[in-house]
């Protein structure tokens, strides 16, 4: 599968999540109280530090930097991150990066 088409239909056909990022694609999978996304990142990116309910990733392709609760973690391809509920944290994503992320809670975003 190539770069450009790194997810299948199967990911592509589900609903694009309302999350206003520029480069940022994202698909959202609406569970019962869960939420999965399917991200794709065209740009380098900063997140600032925020919390929410509890956050598990998997890192599909490409490079993270999470700041949690004020330690500083690399992640690359394979790695899995837990992000526990009402922890701070921030991130500095890479151009390229994929993921699958878990929140545990149903309405972190909406679809457009």
């Amino acid at each position: 599968m190539s770069k450009e088409n790194f997810f299948p239909e199967i990911i592509t056909s589900l609903p694009e999540a309302d999350i206003p990022i520029e480069g940022l694609r994202a698909h959202l999978f609406q569970g019962g109280n869960r939420q999965i996304l399917f991200m794709s990142f065209e740009n380098d990116i900063e997140i600032p530090v925020h919390s929410h309910e509890a956050q598990w990733g998997v890192i599909l392709d490409g490079e993270l930097e999470l700041n949690i609760n004020g330690v500083k973690n690399n992640y690359s391809k394979g790695d899995t991150y837990f992000i526990p509920k009402g922890v701070k944290h921030s991130a500095k994503i890479k151009k390229g990066y994929k993921d699958l992320t878990l929140f545990n809670q149903k309405d972190r975003y909406k679809s457009k």
